[in-house]
């Protein structure tokens, strides 16, 4: 049964993970709107902007991409328990475990 699992689970982690980056870009976006009044973030090349301002809106992304990543995969682990009774990596730890011993 594991291995019949594992392949099915990857689109689904596929598809979270690609919508996951579309609402953290669109989060990060309306953040970035709210916290500098400017539409569009600074770019890294842009000899426009200070670099103070390329590293906080770096800063400032990479912070949102983290919390939606996992708030993501928070999620798609709470579902599979809840549809399989079991937690992702739960055979995993059983092998670290029995290895350990």
């Amino acid at each position: 049964m594991a291995l019949l699992s594992k392949p099915l689970c990857k689109p689904p982690s596929l598809l979270f993970s690609v919508l996951g980056g579309l609402i953290a870009g669109a989060l990060f976006k309306q953040v970035w709107k709210l916290a500098a009044g400017q539409e569009e973030a600074p770019d890294a090349g842009d000899q426009n902007y200070s670099w103070r301002q390329v590293l906080l809106a770096a800063m400032l992304q990479g912070a949102v991409f983290g919390l939606v990543k996992a708030a993501v995969q928070r999620a798609g682990a709470s579902g599979v328990r809840k549809r399989t009774g079991r937690r992702p990596g739960d055979d995993r730890r059983k092998t670290r475990e029995s290895v350990r011993s």
